[in-house]
């Protein structure tokens, strides 16, 4: 039995190590493997963000018959974080060091508490709501998260 919370955030920390790895790329100034680094980052957070948001949510959707929730957030957040990570990938086009380490602060802090939310309160309600299907459901969220590619 794989509990969607512990795999979803085993999911984030995963996602928190390619981040670390490119906040210090950028700071040695090595742009090219920071492209490469950024890029696996963006990537691996837009496959979590994507299994969320096209698996996870709609079936907690469907079983709690409501949208405007924590899921409805979670999106928003999604949305905005997306946001930080287009401006993360143009100051690193202009190889702007500053103007990334703010833009890399802004989305730490709104990543660390978009995670303690989707780990404190979601996913615990999804692994108790979606119960007769967790199994299954965290089986295929599982593997696309292991591929890290899109659906």
């Amino acid at each position: 039995m794989t509990l969607i919370a512990t795999l979803m955030t085993q999911d984030h920390r995963d996602c928190d190590h390619e981040f670390a790895l490119a906040e210090s790329l950028v700071a040695r100034r090595d742009w090219d493997a920071a492209v490469k680094a950024v890029d696996a980052f963006a990537s691996a957070l837009e496959i979590h963000f994507s299994s969320e948001e096209q698996q996870l949510f709609p079936r907690f959707e469907a079983v709690t018959g409501t949208t405007h929730g924590p899921t409805e957030v979670m999106r928003g957040e999604h949305a905005e974080m997306r946001a930080i990570v287009a401006s993360l990938k143009d100051a690193l086009a202009r190889r702007d060091a500053d103007d990334f380490a703010g833009e890399a602060e802004t989305l730490l802090i709104m990543m660390q508490q978009h995670n303690m939310k989707e780990e404190n309160i979601l996913y615990p309600m999804c692994d108790a709501r979606l119960s007769a299907e967790r199994d299954t459901l965290a089986e295929d969220l599982g593997r696309r998260i292991a591929r890290k590619t899109p659906a």
